[in-house]
């Protein structure tokens, strides 16, 4: 029987002879992950359950990350509920200063290799797809019950077929080919569902782009996003990993609940405006609006791509008098290569705020809060009401190029406003 990528990773992790769309499987975890806000409600909801050490200590691993720094006393107890239990159990635990956001962490750090199934207790689970890996985020209590006994029930999804053709043009990035894909099937077009992301242009994308168009796959309703494993994630994976892994794609004649194609030659830069990740526009129809805050930074959009990007637009130039920034590199390891780089002192010359690695702002947390009335341009993943501050005031999603080009203007520009675009 033929199989798409998905199908084929849990029919390997799970007991059963074949499987198709709507079977209900127990499937094994290769890596079970939890953070400061999910790890503590798991843990008792684990001692509910009666167990008392993890299923193995080699595959579970602990990132605080959410609230770091903490920003109180409630947001300290957690961190060091978190960091306690992973002493006691002695899994894998990341802390701050020496770790990072939990998603590109664990890819940077080799905890995820193609045809892997990884569960955490986080919604952007699914970023791990960039990688060929099965990533989806679970509730705390299904979280514990993986902790203990090192699987979970699994609905097995359909699969959408999403084609990138082509080739992305200049200040286009990862995050405009998710917003497109959006766009076209709406936030809940892949419920129940995976995204495939094939074709020569989801080939040409790198890493840190294949993260950036993964972390949203559940934006549209998906379990997860899946990019086929190939040579660029091979040379990513070199010396991170020393587990072998096979280049697993969906079978010829694998058949797919639907097919999305995605023209990038003809792709302009998009954001999506307040207050659904749904809500997509072109940045041509939004240019001109007032921008009180720049967020660059986040679980898939904080990395040296992302900065690097940012840089083009910063370099040699000044924040806008009436609009601040705060730059997050998303892990400790890209703190420390964009301070190599010179890029954190760049920053810093042109105004902007650079914060130790951290959810903070984009969940509303800390570390860059948004007021009443205020407006903000953020490469997160969701804009909820809400979702970074106060329920009065709006966000825009948008790739680093553009975030930048409106630290700049103060407002929402197209940057081609202010250099030429990058050849591609």
């Amino acid at each position: 029987m033929a199989h798409t990528l998905a199908e084929k990773i849990l029919l390997a992790h799970a007991e059963v002879d074949d499987l198709a769309p709507r079977d209900v499987v127990m499937v094994r975890a290769d890596t079970v992950m939890a953070n400061d806000v999910s790890g503590p409600v798991a843990f008792r909801q684990m001692q509910k359950l009666g167990a008392q050490r993890v299923f193995d200590a080699r595959r579970v691993v602990m990132v605080a990350d959410h609230f770091v720094p903490a920003k109180d006393a409630r947001s300290a107890a957690l961190q060091k509920r978190l960091k306690d239990w992973a002493q006691e159990q002695g899994v894998g635990y990341y802390d701050q200063g020496r770790g990072g956001i939990e998603h590109t962490l664990l890819a940077e750090e080799g905890w995820v290799v193609p045809g892997d199934v990884i569960v955490g207790g986080d919604s952007h689970t699914c970023t791990y797809g960039a990688l060929g890996a099965f990533g989806t985020g679970l509730g705390s209590t299904d979280i514990a019950a993986a902790l203990a006994f090192g699987d979970f029930w699994q609905p097995v999804p359909e699969t959408i077929s999403v084609r990138f053709a082509g080739r992305q043009r200049g200040f286009v990035s990862g995050k405009d080919l998710i917003l497109a894909v959006i766009a076209e099937i709406g936030v809940g077009g892949a419920t129940n569902a995976v995204l495939e992301f094939v074709g020569d242009g989801a080939r040409s994308l790198t890493v840190d782009e294949r993260l950036a168009v993964a972390n949203m796959a559940v934006e549209a309703g998906a379990e997860t996003g899946l990019f086929p494993a190939d040579q660029v994630t091979r040379e990513y994976l070199a010396g991170r990993v020393t587990r072998e892994w096979d280049e697993l794609s969906s079978d010829a004649d694998a058949e797919f609940s639907r097919r999305v194609e995605v023209d990038l030659n003809r792709l302009e830069p998009l954001v999506a405006a307040p207050h659904s990740p749904g809500n997509v526009r072109p940045l041509a129809e939004v240019t001109g609006t007032h921008v009180h805050q720049v967020y660059i930074g986040n679980c898939a959009n904080g990395t040296m791509t992302d900065l690097r990007q940012a840089a083009t637009l910063l370099r040699g130039r000044r924040l806008h008098p009436r609009t601040r920034a705060v730059i997050v590199p998303a892990t400790q390891r890209i703190y420390r290569q964009a301070l190599d780089e010179g890029l954190l002192g760049m920053f810093v010359d042109a105004g902007a705020m650079v914060s130790t690695p951290t959810c903070g702002a984009c969940f509303g947390g800390g570390m860059g809060v948004l007021g009443s009335g205020e407006t903000a341009v953020a490469t997160t993943n969701r804009n909820f009401r809400g979702r970074m501050g106060s329920p009065d005031a709006e966000v825009y999603l948008a790739n680093a190029y553009v975030a930048a080009a409106a630290a700049v203007a103060g407002e929402l520009i197209d940057p081609a406003e202010l250099i030429e675009a990058p050849a591609r």
